[in-house]
């Protein structure tokens, strides 16, 4: 009989390709979201049978308990960027992680697997990644033998980095370098991030650790934007901008993201993110102590950025 996994978040960006690469190495897998309805194509990614929706929020421990139930594995892919009514950063990446191990331990799931994030810090200035570090601490707290995965910035077809920007290149005649663009990053493709939890919960010899996921380059904020204007076939200007004025976007952020589903522009939070680089630490396990090979950047994004070509999939992207 082949064993039941629970993905909290499977509904999301990391969470279909997780789902997706999880039902080709025969796991059943129930995807556990707080809209099932809104996911029915999910179902079609594995055989009749093999994927299943349930309803749970995190927020409420008795619709997790129900998900985990009959499971001997979960995953916990649930986080959000931006604070929204009840959906707080403490109530869902502290509080709903503690929940979800908790519960799964008292089933004896052993086999458990939280998605945090590089920069997850309980001393840092942004409310993400203090409460990513003590989503960490919760699950560790329940389960001591959870594995822990924190990648970078996540990029492919449905990410929110390289298609906002792109996105802005489109209609503005100017990017901002929030903090002169110095910040670094090693983003990681979202395949790749999937087959980490893959090889985790079928490997009970790479459970139990930390692992840090990059990409094979690491590339500054301006090399970034500089790379997305080139797949694009934009000529946006690159201005600067000083912290105390990205300051400021943050807090118009701020607003649009109590009255939006999703703020056009970073947020506070997010503001502060930018101080930190977003790069695997020296000498932390990573994609390779897993198997995976990491994806350079330059091989996805023409699959997907072209859209916001001039001339879309016919326009060529600038040399």
């Amino acid at each position: 009989m082949q064993e039941l996994v629970t993905v909290f978040g499977g509904g999301g960006f990391v969470g279909r390709h997780t789902v997706r690469a999880l039902a080709r190495q025969g796991w059943r897998i129930r995807v556990a979201v707080r809209r099932p309805h809104l996911i029915p194509e999910l179902k079609v990614m594995g055989d009749v049978g093999q994927i299943e929706l349930v309803q749970a929020n995190i927020r409420n421990a008795d619709s997790v308990a129900r998900a985990l139930d009959g499971a001997t594995a979960a995953v916990n892919l649930v986080g959000v960027l931006y604070a929204s009514g009840k959906q707080t950063f403490s109530s869902v990446q502290a509080e709903g992680a503690g929940t979800i191990a908790a519960l799964a331990a008292a089933r004896g799931i052993t086999r458990f697997v939280q998605m945090s994030a590089i920069g997850a810090d309980p001393a840092s200035s942004s409310v993400y990644a203090r409460t990513k570090a003590a989503g960490e601490a919760a699950v560790r707290a329940a389960i001591p033998g959870a594995t822990v995965l924190r990648p970078s910035i996540v990029f492919g077809p449905e990410d929110d980095f390289f298609n906002r920007f792109a996105a802005m290149a489109a209609v503005s005649p100017v990017l901002p370098l929030i903090g002169g663009g110095k910040t670094r990053f090693q983003p990681v493709y979202v395949a790749d991030v999937a087959a980490a939890v893959v090889a985790v919960l079928g490997d009970p010899a790479l459970a139990g650790a930390t692992y840090e996921l990059g990409g094979p380059t690491v590339y500054s904020f301006r090399q970034l934007l500089e790379l997305i204007l080139r797949e694009t076939g934009r000529g946006c200007a690159l201005v600067p901008v000083p912290w105390p004025v990205a300051g400021l976007i943050g807090l118009v952020g701020d607003v649009q993201a109590a009255v939006l589903p999703i703020p056009p522009q970073m947020t506070t939070d997010q503001v502060r993110l930018l101080r930190s680089d977003n790069v695997v630490s020296a000498g932390a396990p990573g994609l390779s102590a897993l198997g995976v090979t990491a994806t350079p950047v330059e091989s996805i994004l023409p699959t997907y950025l072209w859209r916001f070509r001039a001339g879309g999939q016919f326009h060529e992207a600038t040399p």
